[in-house]
């Protein structure tokens, strides 16, 4: 939950490039590590529990807020980067509420519970429309289930967690660009209806 794995352009394609993406894979790891590290601290400060211990936590708290809104920063001007520079639009899922509709695995739990994904999209979203990038919102649910093919959606098209296969037309692939496919085409008819003209 550190990184974006893969982001699609209104047109279909993915983004970022396969350089990019492993550079944004190499920075996720340290992300990673740095949080790791803040979880392993914080749990021996809570231990200890004394006034100073408490304070100290008051101060990586604050630390770690900081942290993650310059991480946010740096994906969100990155995304809109791309975008600006090839024309195109950012579509994203609606991230608030993200806690309650995934189902983690174990080393993914500290990262979910404590990442503001809010913010992220609040970010990405403004500096879109600074940027006069097109930016569109999208209902987050079933878009890793149904099949961009033919429309099936079932829980059982996801075999793993990483991957998708349509039990009825066979279309199979990561679930994350299946999932990222699904964004696209639900933004395209979302920018449709907000964009048309006011009947006369």
């Amino acid at each position: 939950m550190s990184r974006i794995s893969c982001a699609t352009t209104e047109t279909g394609s993915f983004l970022p490039p396969a350089r990019s993406l492993n550079a944004s894979s190499s920075s996720g790891r340290r992300l990673s590590r740095y949080r790791r590290w803040h979880a392993h601290e914080r749990g021996e400060l809570q231990t200890k529990n004394t006034k100073s211990a408490r304070r100290r936590l008051k101060r990586r708290a604050k630390k770690e807020s900081r942290h993650a809104a310059c991480e946010n920063h740096k994906i969100s001007k990155q995304v809109v980067a791309v975008a600006e520079r090839t024309g195109r639009g950012v579509a994203i899922e609606e991230l608030g509420g993200i806690r309650d509709r995934v189902r983690p695995n174990r080393h993914q739990r500290a990262a979910l519970s404590s990442w503001p994904f809010h913010q992220l999209g609040a970010f990405i979203a403004y500096k879109a429309r600074r940027a006069g990038v097109p930016f569109q919102e999208v209902d987050a649910r079933y878009t890793s289930q149904m099949c961009p093919r033919c429309g099936h959606t079932a829980k059982n098209n996801r075999p793993t967690r990483d991957a998708f296969r349509c039990r009825r037309c066979g279309l199979a692939g990561s679930a994350d660009v299946v999932a990222a496919v699904n964004v696209r085409t639900r933004a395209r008819s979302a920018w449709v209806f907000v964009t048309m003209p006011a009947p006369v």
